[in-house]
């Protein structure tokens, strides 16, 4: 008459990746620098989420203005081709 007991299953967290733009030590995100955006648009071009990319609330709020500045202005693409 044993009772199967069930262990606690301890729930692993990965350790987050620290913010680019924290470690740079940037204070704004241009919406000119082309290359550093494009790191962070998909090759669909969606705005990678900041669990995927690392950054902090504070830095992935200012790069989705710049993403989207930059798409209004031709900088970047609304979507790929």
């Amino acid at each position: 008459m044993a009772t199967k007991v069930k262990r606690a299953v301890k729930e692993r967290r990965t350790k987050r990746k620290p913010c680019n733009f924290c470690i740079d030590r940037a204070i704004a995100v241009s919406y000119r620098d082309v290359p550093r955006l494009k790191k962070y648009v998909s090759e669909r071009g969606k705005i990678v989420p900041r669990r995927i990319s690392g950054n902090c609330a504070k830095h992935q709020r200012m790069l989705t203005t710049a993403v989207k500045r930059a798409r209004l202005i031709a900088f970047l693409p609304f979507v790929s081709e």
